[in-house]
């Protein structure tokens, strides 16, 4: 379960900041593929609602921050200025004009798979809390459905990153939402690639993290197993997957990575990993059954992420704020729920 002891001024700081993240143009980080000078645009030209904070994605999961926390604590600080900026954000124009660069020949890949699963996730928040904006939204939701749909059914393979790229996060993102709202047809298909990517996964034996993973790719793979099998499948499937989880080999994911450099731009990658690390711990002792001999190791791994990650979320510079806010909220507060 999501930890809910956010108190007002975090929520009221997390919203405010995500506010001026999805504002702020510049600085960007733009990745289209451009086919002449006349696709040189500003990037408000081609997604007037997903400019800011940075990179598309990014933006697309303030947006949802900001979503959450109006939901949540609706008479927050900044809960007025933020619904303003919402309102002149997510417009039908503005998702019609998003959905017509998705619909087109780099639609097909671009924001794949991260940006999309964020998407469908801010869509299902709006939809479950009943906000107008998901009516406004439905335009550029409808195309990366259908998008996701049909990418995950026909992916034989998946990414174990520890990034973006990574198919386990974004399906259990996607899987997670789809359920929320009611569509079987895009959970069945998400739970069914979990399956084939990862049902017949034991002896797990990466090294990891990498340098700029935000992601466990084990305990990301993992928390979207939990989310398709039964208890019982599952906890024979974890302890399969990671048989000497409590040896020397495995202190790497139970301990926080240290962070050298919070503020730069890959740096702040290792806190997004504390915090990612901090809600799979959790939700992996959760399902496990009460008394395994990995519940209390997964509890005891979730609180050292938990705090660990949480020391960085703020005072580290643009290159962290833009997009840090995120996997904090998404840590307290979950999704989709009304508390």
């Amino acid at each position: 379960m999501p930890d809910t002891r956010m108190d007002d001024n975090t929520a009221a700081r997390l919203l405010t900041t995500a506010v001026e993240n999805v504002r702020r143009d510049y600085p960007a980080h733009w990745s289209h593929v451009i086919s002449g000078d006349a696709d040189l645009v500003p990037q408000r030209v081609l997604h007037p609602i997903f400019a800011g904070s940075f990179d598309w994605h990014s933006c697309v999961h303030q947006t949802w921050l900001a979503a959450r926390v109006l939901r949540l604590r609706p008479e927050v600080e900044g809960a007025a200025q933020a619904r303003r900026t919402l309102d002149s954000l997510i417009t039908a124009e503005h998702a019609e004009t998003e959905a017509a660069y998705f619909d087109g020949p780099s639609g097909g890949f671009w924001e794949r798979p991260y940006g999309w699963a964020w998407l469908l996730v801010l869509d299902a928040e709006l939809r479950t809390w009943g906000s107008p904006w998901a009516a406004a939204l439905r335009p550029l939701s409808t195309v990366l459905r259908d998008r996701y749909l049909a990418k995950v059914a026909g992916a034989r393979l998946p990414n174990r990153s520890g990034t973006h790229g990574n198919t386990a996060f974004a399906t259990g993102l996607v899987l997670d939402a789809a359920r929320a709202v009611g569509d079987d047809e895009l959970a069945s298909a998400c739970a069914e690639a979990a399956l084939r990517w990862h049902r017949d996964d034991v002896g797990y034996g990466g090294f990891e993290p990498d340098a700029a993973d935000f992601l466990s790719p084990a305990l990301t793979e993992a928390d979207l197993v939990r989310r398709v099998l039964p208890a019982d499948e599952f906890t024979a499937w974890f302890e399969a997957f990671l048989p000497n989880l409590e040896e020397a080999r495995w202190k790497v994911l139970r301990e926080p990575v240290p962070v050298d450099d919070p503020g730069d731009a890959y740096g702040s990658h290792l806190v997004g990993l504390s915090l990612s690390r901090a809600w799979q711990w959790r939700s992996l002792a959760a399902a496990l059954p009460a008394g395994h001999r990995y519940a209390d190791l997964a509890r005891s791994a979730a609180d050292a992420h938990r705090e660990a990650g949480l020391t960085y979320v703020f005072g580290h510079g643009y290159y962290a704020e833009h997009w840090l806010g995120t996997f904090a909220a998404y840590l307290h507060l979950g999704a989709f729920t009304d508390r």
